[in-house]
């Protein structure tokens, strides 16, 4: 089914993605798209019935003023400026509201009795849409994933067993940066309960070696992302007949980027693209989501709720959170920290109004004192955010009866620790990830 939608022109507003979201909430999709779109462009996207220019009709971006193509106005398509109150006063700008159910009541005029937009963007349709557009693309040919075991390749993967089942061939890396249990998880759900075609690889050794003694944030990333690639590789190399590659790529993965008017921040959190001479032809199902419309994806395609509520992992792993060069030692108390923090998490509830939580442990060590003898161990830092869309982030209020638990837990239940603090920085300044 061809959804209507509502394209978003980014002017270089920070709240393009709010925006977006805001009409996929009523029930109608919508995407963003660079500020000099030509006219000829916009006719060629599929079902446009409204284009929103967001800030008002012009925008300022290092000193230089930006502007759309006036003959956009000419095209049919209705048009509608949105602008902040801190903006100049537009005669045909809708004023920003600041909340997000008010937002939708001030552009549900425009977006039905203007452009008379249908509301069929839903869980239902999108996964009905996908399960078609794959079957017609990949045929009775196989495709390859590399399943991690995050949200975003779960659901992919879930999506894809129901398109063409074991042509499927789903690949599990186990880099030894993983969270506790949860490589175990993967071959639960996906070997054993959905029966997918799976191959799992334990690989933890070979890639502790390769980061032994690195301490650079960047070139622990890259010896990650090559040596994953490089497991990967071996893998495809032993399979025969297979066409196409899979991956979890999702519409912030898009957005955060870089666009014309927006600039990529560092590079992406994930494991590196793999090379382009795989000659694979690319499968990405989920490209359209926001991170929400991805769990909600899986729940409809029957994940379990513990796999579709994971929390974020960088594809680093906790290579991210075992701060410089990373020891076995860290390593642990990294994993075992982090699993008493999500247990708590979850004995509280805050599992399901948190959006990400984590624990980091650094490369130094300060005094502490255990059973009257003076020692020398390493603090846990603890991470809890709230985010839309993972461009901005604030600090979650934890009560402090739950802090003063999981400080207790880590403290005597980890090895190598005898402190904890709470990290309180929002993004900015901070970014999520302490590397």
């Amino acid at each position: 089914m061809q959804q209507d939608m509502i394209v978003i022109l980014d002017l270089g507003s920070t709240e393009n993605t709010v925006l977006a979201r805001a009409i996929r909430a009523l029930g109608v999709y919508s995407e963003i798209y660079p500020h000099d779109i030509t006219p000829e462009e916009l006719k060629r996207l599929p079902n446009v019935k409204g284009v929103i220019l967001n800030g008002g009709k012009n925008n300022v971006i290092d000193g230089k003023e930006i502007d759309v193509d006036p003959e956009l106005y000419h095209t049919g398509i209705p048009v509608l400026a949105v602008s902040h109150p801190y903006d100049p006063d537009d005669s045909d700008a809708v004023v920003w509201p600041h909340k997000e159910s008010a937002l939708k009541e001030a552009l549900k005029p425009f977006v039905f009795d203007v452009c008379h937009a249908q509301p069929n963007w839903n869980m239902e349709n999108f996964i009905a849409d996908q399960i078609e557009l794959v079957k017609q693309q990949v045929g009775d040919k196989k495709v390859l994933l590399a399943l991690s075991g995050g949200v975003d390749s779960s659901v992919v993967a879930a999506l894809l067993i129901r398109a063409i089942g074991k042509n499927l061939v789903c690949v599990h890396v186990n880099h030894g940066l993983m969270r506790k249990g949860e490589s175990e998880s993967v071959v639960e759900v996906f070997q054993n309960q959905l029966n997918a075609n799976l191959i799992y690889v334990d690989a933890s050794d070979r890639f502790l070696d390769k980061l032994k003694g690195v301490s650079d944030p960047e070139e622990k990333r890259k010896i990650i992302g090559g040596e994953f690639i490089r497991v990967f590789e071996e893998e495809a190399g032993k399979l025969d007949g297979i066409d196409y590659l899979a991956q979890g790529t999702i519409y912030p993965d898009i957005v955060e980027s870089g666009t014309k008017t927006a600039k990529t921040v560092k590079s992406h959190h994930n494991v590196g693209g793999l090379p382009e001479d795989m000659q694979f032809a690319l499968i990405e199902p989920l490209k359209q989501l926001f991170k929400d419309e991805v769990r909600a994806c899986g729940l409809a395609l029957g994940l379990p709720e513990s796999m579709v509520y994971r929390q974020p992992f960088p594809g680093p792993g906790l290579g991210v959170r075992c701060l410089g060069a990373i020891t076995r030692e860290r390593l642990e108390a990294v994993r075992d920290s982090d699993a008493i923090l999500r247990e708590e998490f979850h004995n509280e509830g805050l599992d399901k109004c948190v959006w990400q939580y984590f624990t980091v442990v650094p490369d130094f060590q300060s005094v502490g004192v255990r059973d009257n003898a003076r020692t020398f161990e390493y603090p846990v830092i603890l991470r809890a955010v709230n985010t839309v869309d993972a461009m901005t982030a604030t600090i979650e209020e934890i009560p402090w009866p739950v802090l003063h638990k999981i400080t207790e837990r880590i403290i005597n239940e980890v090895a190598g620790v005898n402190r904890v603090c709470y990290d309180l920085t929002p993004k900015p300044t901070g970014t999520i990830e302490w590397e």
